[in-house]
């Protein structure tokens, strides 16, 4: 059974829906799976945008053949080699003995490293502002190396201002019917998981993505009718067209989105938990509005990440474990490090029952990103004494001035 759908004159999506993943990339917890995008170009020559992952071979042939409708496939263009949009290239070559393989060298030195050489013949072996056309489509490519892998090549149709964007502008989730993202985009909730999907899967590339704007402005490449990206929904009109745009520039440079505070906590037994409850009930009595509460040991780190790079303020707990950072803390830390994190205003919180230097280690992580540290760290040892709430509450003030100023 064949499951296609026609998203603009000639192009069709024949890619699938994995609602039964669990982690993306084995790592990024999933609620609803994720969508693995294709598209077919039917116009005098055929052309087959990338291919899905490797547990779908059927199901994918049956909707590249179904969209086909008796026509031969002349081209598969792969955009990018990472395996959940690779694992069928060599059933479509097998499949369509006449399909040219169109990529650039780092393309085919990746597909012969996670499967074989044996299409070395029909390599179409493309360079950077090369074009296919393709009767009323004209194809420019544009690498993008590093966004998020080194091979990604993006490419444009002159004609039509279409641009179909590998795995930027992509998002977590499947599609439920509509494959437009136009009733989505102004969704707090299906922003959040396109930021999960940009901080935890390409935000460390933050100058990449920025390179490639720059080179699509340097090329007249402005003006997009159509965004169509390897995961989650297309971007077929304007305002959302705007509105992701807006959204990558903003996050490939670490600027905040918003004023607020993420605290993020750990607790043993309780007594920090409550110290951070108390911050935060502080920090609302003062007028904060955005306070985003994460207990490390117990949510996954990619939303902590996810919120961390969201907002302007941070309030984070140093809790000696065995004389060091608490473990998750300092992979929390470690981990937001590799995403780029950087430019943010920061306070601690310390705590332990004997000798440790679990601050000075969360400091330390932290250093050399640009953060800025806001007020004294509160320190208490074991659980919090009245002098240590009035020190909380000197401290709440301080943020609730620097996030108003």
């Amino acid at each position: 059974m064949y499951y296609i759908e026609k998203v603009h004159d000639d192009i069709y999506w024949v890619g699938v829906n994995d609602r039964r993943i669990q982690r993306f990339e084995n790592m990024f917890p999933l609620s609803n799976g994720v969508a693995y995008n294709s598209y077919l170009i039917k116009d005098e020559k055929t052309v087959l945008m990338d291919s899905v992952d490797g547990n779908f071979v059927n199901q994918f042939l049956e909707n590249v053949d179904a969209a086909l409708d008796g026509r031969d496939l002349d081209y598969i263009v792969v955009q990018h080699m990472e395996p959940d949009h690779c694992g069928t290239i060599n059933f479509i070559l097998d499949k369509y003995p006449n399909c040219k393989f169109v990529g650039n060298l780092k393309t085919f030195k990746f597909f012969e490293q996670f499967y074989s050489n044996k299409y070395t013949d029909r390599y179409v072996e493309i360079k950077e502002f090369d074009t296919l056309n393709t009767g009323k489509h004209n194809l420019k490519f544009l690498f993008a190396p590093m966004v998020h892998w080194p091979e990604v090549i993006m490419t444009y149709d002159l004609n039509d201002k279409l641009l179909f964007s590998a795995d930027a502008f992509g998002a977590f989730d499947v599609h439920q019917g509509n494959l437009s993202v136009k009733n989505k985009i102004d969704d707090p909730k299906w922003m959040d998981e396109a930021r999960r999907y940009y901080i935890n899967i390409v935000g460390r590339q933050g100058r990449s993505v920025q390179a490639v704007f720059k080179k699509l402005n340097s090329n007249g490449i402005n003006e997009f009718n159509s965004i169509f990206s390897l995961h989650g929904p297309i971007f077929n009109d304007s305002h959302s067209i705007s509105v992701i745009l807006d959204k990558y520039n903003l996050w490939s440079t670490y600027k905040p989105e918003e004023k607020g505070v993420v605290i993020v906590f750990s607790s043993m037994y309780g007594n920090m938990e409550l110290f951070n409850d108390i911050l935060a009930t502080k920090l609302a009595d003062l007028g904060v509005e955005n306070i985003r509460m994460h207990d490390v040991s117990q949510t996954d780190f990619s939303y902590i990440i996810a919120d961390l790079h969201k907002y302007s303020n941070a309030v984070l707990t140093a809790q000696n474990y065995n004389s060091e950072l608490y473990p998750r803390m300092d992979a929390l830390l470690r981990e937001a490090n590799a995403t780029g994190y950087s430019n943010r205003h920061i306070s601690f919180l310390h705590t332990g029952t004997w000798g440790g230097k679990s601050l000075e280690y969360a400091q330390e992580i932290l250093q050399n990103k640009n953060h800025t540290f806001i007020g004294e760290p509160v320190k208490i040892k074991s659980s919090a004494k009245k002098e240590d709430i009035d020190s909380l509450y000197n401290l709440a003030k301080l943020i609730e001035e620097d996030i108003n100023n």
